[in-house]
Parts: C-alpha cells; structure tokens; sequence
C-alpha cells in the first residue's frame, strides 16, 4: 500500500514494530517512519498528529485486536483526522473465527466515534499461498490444513493495496464498506492445477491434519492463541469455504481484480528475475 500511496505522490508515515521494519518501508515510499508499539499512546499520538487520513491494520491474529482498534481510533479522533480507513475482514460476523469477530467489534467502534470512515474487507490473500512455496516448487505439494474441496475466491494484495490507496485520497468513499474479493471462486485442487501448469511440472494439492498443522506451527515458536484461533479458521473453511463477490472490488479499482493465474504468472517471472540477477549470482552456494 506505501507503494501504491507514493505512486500517488502522497506523503506517508508509517508505523512499526521495529527499526528494521522502518528502513524497509522508507525504501518502498514512505518519507516518516515511527517506531514503536500500538497499544502505547504516546506512540499513537506522534503516528497520527498532523495527519490527514490513517489507515489502521492490526497485526495478524493478535489477541489485543480490539483494544488497539479502539487506541487507534481514540488517537484518530484526538488528532482531529479527516479520514480513517480499517483493513478489516471479508465476514467479520462469523464468530467462529475470533479474529474476524473481533474485527467486527472494531468496526462497531469505528460507527460509534463519529469519525469519517471507510472499511475494507479483503478475502484472503493469493499471496498466502506463497508460504508453502518451497514445497510447492520442489516435492510439488500444495498442502493446506482444510479440505481441498474447500471454495476460496482469493484476492491479490496488490488490488487490495490499489484500492487502500483509492480510499485514502479520492472523494465518494466516506461511509462505504467495501468487500474485497478476487475474481475467481477456487478448489485447492483447481489452485494446484494452475500451479502445475505455469511450473511446468505437477503438483497436487493435499490436506494435511489440523495436528499435524500444530506441531509445526508449535516448532516455528507460534503463540497458542494464534494457533488456537487459526485451528479454528481452518475447520471453518474446511466445512464453509471463504468466498464472496468480486464486482465491489472491481468498482473500487477501476478494473476487473486480478486473476490467480496472472499472479502464479507475475510470481513466477518476478522470483526468476531475482535468481538471475547479479546480486543472486554473487551470493556464496552451500549445500546446507
């Protein structure tokens, strides 16, 4: 999205977690970083004074989503800002999975604090898929934690970025809840298809169990709350599925979403070009 703002010749100040964090965000566009943690006020208050709009996204699957939600919005409000844009969910009423419930809760106190607001609810991302890529690329797995019968209708970041940026700095969306979802509705299996066909090489789509899924999450250090709610999710869209509509996000941007074969097709090309690229060439090789 700071991309897509600087593209845009907006001004951007960001907020992290961390002075790392700050370098990689000003290298993509943004002229202020602030560094610090969202459940402090003072760094609320230096992130948004003197700003016009603040887009809040919380950090994934954090147990304190709603009470950061509120800082932001109690900070927003106090800063006097014209304009507060949530990244929220697509469904947030299903209480079967915490974190879209709770995002549910921060828009409720989105309506409540009188602020001009615009809400977002993407689906999920295609660029989740990307997680798994290794296994993908070499044994030529595709594994995911639900049935791969199970419907998705995925969404590129870059869309949703696009229409971020949209929201932020063009009239007419002040009061709108926008549905974010991609053009397609796809099985795991159809996902895998797509795979094998622009790698060149098959992959099949499997479904690991929910256990299996916790050990690994346990052994990449996970917190138990990310993985209880994250279980969750899963069975939900083992028995669900997670899809929607794509024509509100086609009206927001202009243009038909992007498809899931364009993406594998742009990954694709963009991971080639970094492999071939000087800087790749010179990296030492090892064989561990």
């Amino acid at each position: 999205m700071i991309a897509a703002l600087a593209a845009k010749q907006q001004a951007v100040r960001a907020l992290v977690h961390r002075e790392e964090q700050a370098a990689l965000l000003r290298s993509l566009g943004a002229k202020e970083a602030v560094v610090g943690d969202m459940r402090d006020e003072t760094t609320l208050r230096r992130a948004t004074g003197n700003v016009r709009a603040v887009y809040h996204i919380c950090p994934n699957v954090h147990p304190d989503e709603i009470t950061i939600g509120k800082s932001v919005i109690a900070a927003a409000s106090q800063a006097g800002v014209k304009r507060f844009v949530f990244h929220s969910v697509m469904h947030p009423q299903t209480e079967e999975m915490p974190h879209h419930w709770k995002k549910l809760r921060v828009e409720e106190a989105l309506f409540a604090s009188g602020l001009p607001y615009t809400i977002l609810q993407p689906a999920s991302y295609m660029q989740n898929v990307l997680a798994g890529w290794r296994d993908i690329t070499e044994p030529g797995v595709y594994a995911v934690p639900y049935s791969v019968e199970a419907r998705m209708s995925m969404v590129d970041l870059d869309d949703v970025a696009q229409a971020a940026a949209i929201v932020l700095t063009e009239p007419d969306h002040l009061g709108a809840t926008y549905e974010l979802a991609g053009p397609e509705l796809l099985t795991q299996t159809q996902v895998a298809e797509t795979l094998s066909k622009h790698l060149n090489r098959p992959v099949r789509a499997e479904q690991v169990t929910i256990d299996a899924w916790t050990r690994q999450a346990q052994a990449s250090g996970m917190g138990a709350y990310q993985i209880e709610t994250l279980v969750k999710m899963f069975r939900y869209y083992d028995r669900c599925g997670f899809w929607g509509n794509p024509r509100t996000l086609a009206y927001v941007i202009g243009r038909a979403p992007t498809k899931f074969e364009t993406f594998i097709e742009r990954t694709i090309k963009q991971r080639n070009k970094r492999w071939q690229s000087p800087e790749h060439q010179l990296q030492p090789q090892t064989n561990t």
